[in-house]
């Protein structure tokens, strides 16, 4: 038993999490009750009795990475997961970090919430067979089962940083990866193609974008070939100091800004982000992109934190408020917990144990750090939105893109701060978004029915405006319907701040399942 396990056991009661309070889908009723099915996994991966079998799965060995069988178990209070290889022995993992959000979570985990992939995959399933199956037989295959929401083009594995969690290990290839403007063309094209719903959001990443002189004409090529959302992932250095360069990528079309934004204290950066400069200059950096931004009127930037534990994880309140006092430009804060791999690879075991910090983990501390502002019931997994998306698609008759992603990887909440109260009201305090989501599907139920139901429907949304619980809410909708003053709804999303978290797998906690639905 591993020494993480251990340390919790002594922190933490041996009780297991009582699932009648969740609306689990019936897959996990079939199995988490199942006496039988849980003693045989239990012997098999010597798991004690006071443990839960959630699921069996497939992993990676993280030392020759070959597809092995694996288990998500139940124990004190976390969730884990355990594997065999052969030829390299046992391993075991911190995989969500409370099992009581798990299985709230879990309740999002249903067919309903699964897309169907692509009508026109890159490979075939022979191709797939061949190359060993899941994940070595990527393309996208026949057996993924969602479409591309989000495309990540890499432009370049230059990069003026050498920082020692770069899962993109980029600078270190010994060779420079620069496809041409011909091939990025081929490869946005290709995108595009996608059926039945074609991607309209990239993000151009690398190592680092801005390296390349030539990145306003990428950005223009992708406005051009139909992608209306474009983001530049960035640790800001040319931003910060090359304003006409931002003007540039601005005229050409971008519409975000992935900033690299770890910590508020300056003084973390030599340990996470080995650079050329000082590392007093972290903060002078992110701060002069903020006020770039504000000069040239761009008002979408996305805060980046990648995060660990013992290190940036008592910054996670600050940076939230950084991202409040400058609501004006920051739309969102997103937050990764650090995957294990690319340099960040080169860690012993000891320091796995010390920096690994998964979604819940991440919630809490957040809930602790704002005063419980945001406490971790006002969270909703990432494929929360397919009850909407399936709505609008059943109304218009048209496909829509589809959040459809495992609940395990991501987590998203929206802050409001209210200027006249001069204080932060999470999304939940606003709306009912419990209420508002079941009214989505029964909408959506009513409207695939096609015909007269469709009207039906359509009558029925207006009934999802029951769901608002704040007053200013209720007051900006009457606004946008009735004066129809739009300048009111402008000013109250200038004053909304998304908070979200998605966490990258590595070897030690890489499920088979999670990546399959990858959007």
């Amino acid at each position: 038993m591993s020494k993480q396990i251990v340390e919790l056991q002594a922190q933490q009661p041996r009780r297991l999490v009582d699932i009648s309070r969740f609306n689990l889908a019936e897959r996990y009723k079939s199995t988490l009750l199942n006496e039988k099915w849980q003693s045989t996994l239990k012997r098999q991966y010597g798991l004690p009795e006071d443990t839960r079998v959630v699921k069996a799965t497939l992993s990676l060995c993280p030392v020759c990475t070959r597809r092995i069988p694996a288990v998500v178990y139940e124990e004190n209070g976390a969730i884990w997961l355990k594997k065999s290889c052969p030829e390299h022995g046992v391993f075991e993992d911190l995989y969500w970090g409370d099992a009581e959000m798990y299985y709230f979570f879990l309740q999002w985990d249903r067919p309903e919430y699964i897309a169907k992939g692509l009508a026109n995959p890159y490979t075939d399933l022979e191709f797939y067979k061949d190359m060993g199956s899941c994940p070595e037989g990527c393309g996208l295959c026949p057996v993924h089962k969602s479409n591309t929401v989000l495309a990540i083009i890499d432009v370049t594995n230059r990069c003026n940083m050498a920082c020692p969690v770069c899962f993109a290990n980029a600078g270190a290839a010994g060779y420079v990866y620069e496809p041409t403007l011909e091939q990025i063309e081929y490869m946005l094209r290709t995108l595009r193609a996608q059926k039945p719903w074609a991607p309209n959001a990239i993000q151009i990443s690398g190592g680092e974008p801005t390296l390349r002189d030539d990145l306003p004409e990428i950005v223009r090529m992708a406005r051009k070939l139909g992608f209306t959302h474009i983001e530049i992932n960035t640790n800001g250095i040319r931003l910060a100091n090359d304003l006409e360069y931002y003007k540039a990528l601005l005229d050409a079309g971008i519409s975000s800004l992935y900033l690299q934004f770890d910590t508020i204290d300056e003084n973390n950066t030599d340990v996470w982000r080995h650079r050329l400069y000082h590392p007093k200059a972290y903060r002078i950096i992110k701060e002069r992109v903020i006020e770039n931004a504000k000069k040239l009127g761009h008002r979408s930037i996305v805060l980046v934190v990648t995060l660990a534990k013992n290190y940036n994880d008592k910054d996670l309140g600050k940076i939230i408020d950084f991202a409040i006092q400058n609501r004006d430009v920051v739309r969102w804060v997103n937050i990764q917990p650090v995957s294990f791999s690319g340099r960040a690879r080169l860690y012993s075991k000891e320091e796995l144990r010390k920096y690994r910090i998964t979604i819940p983990d991440t919630i809490i501390e957040i809930e602790r750090q704002t005063g419980g502002v945001v406490s971790r019931w006002d969270w909703r997994p990432t494929n929360w939105p397919v009850a909407f998306a399936k709505m609008v698609e059943a109304l218009t008759d048209s496909p829509r893109p589809l959040f459809s992603m495992n609940p395990m990887c991501g987590a998203a909440t929206f802050i409001y701060y209210d200027e006249d109260e001069k204080r932060v009201y999470p999304i939940t305090k606003l709306v009912d978004v419990d209420a508002f989501e079941k009214g989505a599907w029964d909408i959506y139920y009513t409207a695939s029915k096609g015909g007269i139901h469709r009207q039906t429907a359509k009558v029925k949304a207006l009934k999802l405006l029951k769901a608002v619980k704040h007053k200013r809410v209720k007051n900006l909708i009457y606004e946008v319907l009735v004066k129809k003053d739009y300048d009111s709804l402008g000013k109250f999303f200038f004053n909304v701040v998304g908070i979200g978290i998605m966490h990258f797998m590595d070897t030690m906690n890489y499920d088979v399942e999670r990546v399959q639905r990858c959007d």
